[in-house]
């Protein structure tokens, strides 16, 4: 409010008799600001003036018709495709537990799955067969997933001899599970993920969700259709699964200002 005050007065006013339009003024003269920090001014403003007219100091709200910037949806962390093979190729696959990894991270591109999804995959679900994985999602709603070539080789690997060692001690379920025998944890996935993305040298603040973004982002940027990827991450409603074009929209734009020659 110091802002506020600070302005009004060189307008010759103040904060009791601000109008709606010295408002507008006010925040019209910040274009440089982001549209949150101006909310965020906004909504001060108005538990001031609420403030005011509930002491009975001023009788009108000059905010109340004032509209709030759109804030827009923040596009979400993603990954090129040299840094996904980057990222899946850092586990070392001559030990157990690296083979173990390099499948999952596999699986995990190759599907596009929750993190909580691919940690509790049971090994009943997978079908080597018609390669494909069967999911419980959000809502108990069960959707068959593709796995590609790729994915099904590590696996079929990680399944010939990775995963009894890890089995020895104590039969599971899980189809991937930890030295304990027991399902690995999403904060375990997360800091193995971790580990690797800082082998693999790659510098984006990775979250658990990140490979997620990558596989829908490269299959619209090679020609998918949005309601096959709505389909493959078990999006309910489209709307969610959209974010992903404006993603695909923006790299796009980075690829022609980076080699066209007026970009």
């Amino acid at each position: 409010m110091v802002r506020l005050s600070r302005f009004l007065a060189r307008q010759g006013g103040s904060v009791l008799d601000a109008t709606e339009a010295d408002l507008l003024d006010f925040m019209g003269q910040e274009d440089t600001l982001s549209a949150r920090t101006k909310a965020r001014r906004l909504s001060s403003m108005r538990r001031y003036y609420q403030y005011l007219i509930r002491e009975r100091i001023i009788d009108g709200d000059p905010t109340a018709r004032l509209e709030a910037p759109r804030l827009g949806r923040s596009l979400p962390r993603t990954l090129s495709e040299n840094e996904v093979e980057a990222l899946i190729g850092a586990p070392d696959r001559s030990t157990t537990i690296g083979l173990r990894d390099r499948a999952m991270l596999e699986v995990l591109y190759a599907t596009g799955l929750r993190v909580s999804e691919l940690v509790a995959i049971k090994l009943t679900q997978v079908n080597l067969r018609q390669g494909v994985v069967r999911i419980t999602g959000k809502g108990n709603k069960e959707r068959l997933v593709p796995l590609g070539e790729e994915a099904l080789d590590y696996l079929q690997c990680y399944l010939e001899g990775a995963r009894s060692d890890l089995c020895r001690r104590r039969p599971t379920e899980a189809l991937f599970p930890t030295r304990s025998g027991k399902a690995m944890s999403r904060q375990a996935f997360w800091y193995m993920i971790k580990k690797y993305a800082n082998k693999a040298g790659i510098g984006t603040d990775l979250s658990p969700h990140t490979v997620r973004h990558a596989f829908a982002t490269h299959l619209l940027n090679h020609g998918a259709d949005l309601r096959v990827v709505q389909m493959l991450l078990g999006h309910s409603d489209i709307s969610t699964t959209q974010i992903y074009t404006h993603v695909a929209t923006e790299r796009l734009k980075s690829l022609h200002a980076k080699h066209h020659p007026r970009g």
